[in-house]
């Protein structure tokens, strides 16, 4: 057979032989191949936990058995002098199992892949998942710990002392890099974790501040001459001193005047040059209230004097003078705007009676003065002391009954106020007003209704209510010899407001006190119980709301007034802290008493 006819059946056999081998390999990939596709590669750890030829649900377990509870151990962290420990799942950082388990599980046909996978080793990296806002809070709780606002300086002036603090510097944490360094802490071989603090300095420099100071001495070193048309006036010194203040604008301490206090220290010299204009107000007519209408006023504007002034307080010397140009002075408050406050029905009036005493009618009639008219816009509180000013004869008091340390009635000024202050509280009762603050008188006064009533005291307690409806509320008040209305009125939001009384429980009987000096007061005891009363809101028919007040009045002492004998003995009195009866004068003839829980404190 010739060498042609041979090669044809020499290459067939060594065809058969690769074939062969081919087929074997083939067949040994594909073993490899099903060997490492079969769950988790062989060799496989995830930050040192093997999980290498498990399946994926046990993988999945095993990384959060083992590597999900070390992940979340505590984070400690030190920030100045001051220390925390941070949980990483409850900042927000948790391990996922299963997506990190899902890169150990990815499969190829490539060969010398599926070799590797076979015989070697590779560890992974877990996979975090990051709540930003839960670590957020985390950072915030840390950062509000920590942080300290910067202190602004301060300058406060009188014409006798400027005085100015110079601010200092806060300091605060960058929270953007402590949230970076608690997530990055996680995977890692734990250390304390320093959070990057920063000064932060005031805005306001102690330059500034001290370039203010020269302004302000400056400022009341002399006198400010106002010249408006042929008219001439001198603001002195010492209301320009009241005047001024310095808030922060930008980066500086400015300047700011007090344009009315200005005008009102000047205005009887600038009469002859203005014509005075008029507020909205309101008058009751035919069982309504109207609206009187505002009036523009001519003169000197508060802002423009106040701008005037300004510009020349840092002028040397004592011939310090501006002009100041007639122009409107408007009205606080403007017919449109009383038009718009809602006021225009009754929403409630009450009259508490008294007995008739000159001072009563002084001291409680000064009071009604002080309430009528007032204007209370919706969620602004309304103070009685605020309103009725300190009792002096200044702002028109005079001397009554009063009960002192003890229940002891003594005279003071402002006896009798109390009356005044129950008619407010009842009448804002009906009217829907939020209670505030209010304190009931600490015995029984037979004259007023039980767990309606309230007492202050100058500087110790207050009356306090807030208008919550969403209209503005006109109160009105009207005197006579023996009583005190007031009246709320505006716009109503519901069909009525009830008071339901309770019983009288935990009944205290009075103690007796002997008493052997001069100004003894002979008193009956008085009855102590407590009482609650529910104040029953209704609107379209129906109970809406159900607020209960609950009070608590003590026993007043039966007081019993003896001579002094011409040798003492020493003598036991009853316990002490009791307060007063009703008989000698009466609680009716007394005006206050000391609240509760503060004996000792006279009240009016």
């Amino acid at each position: 057979m010739s060498e042609h006819q041979q090669m044809p059946a020499f290459s067939k056999r060594n065809l058969l032989w690769v074939g062969a081998g081919i087929g074997a390999l083939f067949a040994l990939f594909l073993g490899m191949y099903a060997a490492t596709n079969d769950g988790v590669r062989p060799g496989t750890t995830v930050s040192g936990v093997a999980i290498g030829g498990m399946s994926t649900d046990r993988a999945v377990g095993v990384l959060e058995e083992g590597l999900g509870t070390a992940l979340n151990r505590k984070i400690e962290i030190s920030a100045g002098d001051q220390f925390f420990q941070v949980r990483p799942r409850a900042a927000g950082i948790t391990l996922d199992a299963a997506a990190t388990v899902e890169q150990a599980t990815a499969r190829g046909f490539n060969p010398f892949s599926v070799v590797t996978d076979l015989i070697g080793s590779r560890d992974i990296e877990p996979i975090i998942l990051i709540d930003q806002d839960l670590l957020s809070q985390s950072v915030d709780s840390i950062a509000d710990a920590v942080s300290v606002k910067p202190i602004e300086p301060k300058l406060s002036v009188t014409q006798k002392k400027i005085s100015l603090t110079q601010g200092s510097d806060g300091l605060e944490v960058d929270r953007v890099e402590l949230g970076t360094q608690i997530i990055a802490a996680v995977p890692e071989p734990r250390s304390m974790i320093e959070a990057p603090l920063k000064v932060t300095p005031p805005r306001v420099s102690a330059a500034d501040a001290i370039s203010a100071e020269t302004l302000a001495k400056q400022a009341v070193a002399n006198p400010v001459n106002v010249v408006v048309e042929d008219v001439k006036a001198v603001i002195d010194p010492k209301t320009i001193a009241q005047a001024l203040s310095f808030t922060i604008q930008g980066n500086q301490l400015s300047p700011e005047l007090d344009g009315a206090l200005l005008h009102a220290s000047i205005a009887n010299k600038l009469k002859r040059a203005e014509t005075p204009g008029r507020d909205a107000s309101f008058v009751i007519d035919n069982g309504k209230p109207v609206v009187v209408p505002s009036v523009v006023g001519k003169g000197v504007s508060d802002a423009e004097l106040a701008t005037s002034v300004l510009g020349i307080l840092s002028a040397p010397g004592s011939d310090r003078s501006v002009s100041v140009a007639l122009g409107t002075r408007d009205p606080e408050m403007t017919t449109l705007e009383a038009q718009q406050l809602g006021i225009n029905e009754k929403l409630s009036s009450f009259t508490q009676d008294f007995i008739y005493a000159p001072y009563r009618v002084t001291n409680i009639g000064q009071s009604a003065e002080y309430v009528n008219n007032t204007i209370l816009m919706p969620g602004e509180m309304f103070s009685m002391n605020d309103t009725i000013s300190e009792r002096t004869v200044e702002n028109g008091y005079t001397v009554g009954t009063i009960i002192g340390p003890g229940g002891v009635f003594e005279d003071a000024l402002g006896g009798g106020v109390s009356a005044a202050t129950t008619a407010v509280w009842t009448a804002a009762f009906f009217a829907g007003m939020e209670r505030t603050d209010t304190r009931a008188h600490s015995l029984y006064i037979s004259r007023y209704q039980p767990g309606l009533e309230a007492t202050v005291a100058w500087g110790i307690f207050d009356m306090k209510f807030t208008n919550k409806l969403s209209r503005a509320v006109l109160i009105k008040t009207k005197m006579t010899n023996s009583s005190m209305k007031v009246t709320f009125w505006g716009t109503k939001e519901y069909d009525s407001i009830e008071a339901e009384f309770g019983e009288r429980v935990n009944l205290k009987e009075p103690k007796k006190i002997i008493q052997r000096n001069k100004k003894c007061r002979s008193q009956s005891g008085i009855e102590g119980f407590t009482i609650t009363v529910d104040r029953v809101f209704i609107k379209d028919g129906q109970e809406v709301e159900r607020e209960p007040m609950t009070t608590v009045y003590n026993a007043g002492p039966n007081v019993v007034c003896k001579k002094k004998k011409k040798e003492p003995k020493p003598e036991v009195l009853e316990p002490s802290g009791v307060e007063f009866g009703n008989d000698t004068p009466s609680p009716a003839e007394g005006e206050s008493v000391s609240a509760a829980n503060t004996p000792e404190k006279p009240e009016n």
